[in-house]
């Protein structure tokens, strides 16, 4: 469990990196970033089963992976991928596995990151048509 001190150093970073987007008004989470990571192109897939709000969620949770730098892999994911898909090339392989192995930290600092985009989104949605 973080500490107090930690909570709001990971909150003040989360929050200069989300005031330093440039968001969409109207804000669209399809015009903000999709991904999934090939050689060709990142897309985000979600759900279609699950509501419109989550699978926002999880589209902002997947960007904000992206947008913190989230991108390692562990030598032991990297070793078995090389044996299990020895067809693809290597680099490849390498980001597909960043973009969906996270560490804890990682994924602590994707939540506000993702919570932090909809509510600027918002704020900005709001005084655009005030």
């Amino acid at each position: 469990m973080r500490s107090g001190r930690g909570d709001k150093r990971l909150w003040q970073r989360c929050r200069v990196l989300v005031d330093d987007l440039d968001l969409p008004t109207p804000f669209d989470t399809a015009r903000f970033g999709p991904l999934v990571t090939t050689d060709r192109a990142d897309r985000i897939l979600y759900p279609a089963d699950t509501t419109p709000l989550h699978q926002q969620h999880i589209q902002l949770h997947e960007i904000a992976h992206l947008l913190c730098g989230h991108h390692e892999t562990s030598a032991a994911a990297s070793s078995a991928a090389q044996v299990l898909l020895p067809h693809l090339p290597a680099a490849l392989v390498q980001r597909v596995l960043g973009r969906t192995v996270y560490t804890e930290p990682q994924e602590e600092e994707a939540e506000p990151v993702a919570s932090l985009i909809l509510n600027r989104a918002a704020q900005l949605d709001r005084a655009a048509e005030g």
